[in-house]
């Protein structure tokens, strides 16, 4: 019961989030559109603005639960926890710019220097290594984040 609260209360405060940085316009938005490139498939012929969800690897804990929301106006903000080691929810805002390699952005956050890159594919997101290359190995199926339909509405709970 407790983890379901959990996820809605995420869903909510990422919802509510979503809806305040609807109309967010930040004074490089615009310097970002003179120098955008125009090739880059996924960004002119899939849907990718929404919310992608998934736990992906951690070194020292279970996983890390994300969500990513990409925004139409190139902004992001990510929620991620380190489930097993902490339950406090860290939140990152930033925006994010289309690579020179198809169908890859690289989000650049407002605080600190890690700069993340992923692959858009339809309806996932694939985290890369530092060098924007897809993880190999094993473990390379974990690091997909999976789109959820912010159209639909919440998981009904309880009730007979």
């Amino acid at each position: 019961m407790r983890t379901m609260r959990q996820s809605f209360k995420q869903a909510l405060t990422l919802s509510l989030l979503l809806s305040a940085l609807a109309g967010y316009q930040p004074a490089f938005a615009e310097a970002d559109k003179q120098t955008e490139p125009d090739a880059h498939s996924a960004h002119k012929s899939m849907d990718w603005p929404g919310i992608y969800n998934g736990l992906l690897p951690c070194a020292d804990c279970y996983g890390i639960k994300t969500s990513l929301a990409l925004n139409k106006n190139n902004t992001y903000i990510m929620i991620y926890q380190y489930t097993g080691k902490s339950p406090r929810d860290h939140v990152e805002k930033g925006k994010f710019t289309w690579s020179d390699k198809p169908d890859t952005i690289i989000l650049t956050p407002r605080k600190g220097n890690t700069v993340r890159q992923y692959l858009i594919g339809k309806d996932t997101l694939t985290e890369l290594d530092k060098n924007g290359n897809l993880v190999a190995g094993e473990q390379a199926s974990r690091y997909v984040l999976r789109r959820q339909d912010v159209s639909s509405e919440p998981p009904k709970h309880g009730g007979h």
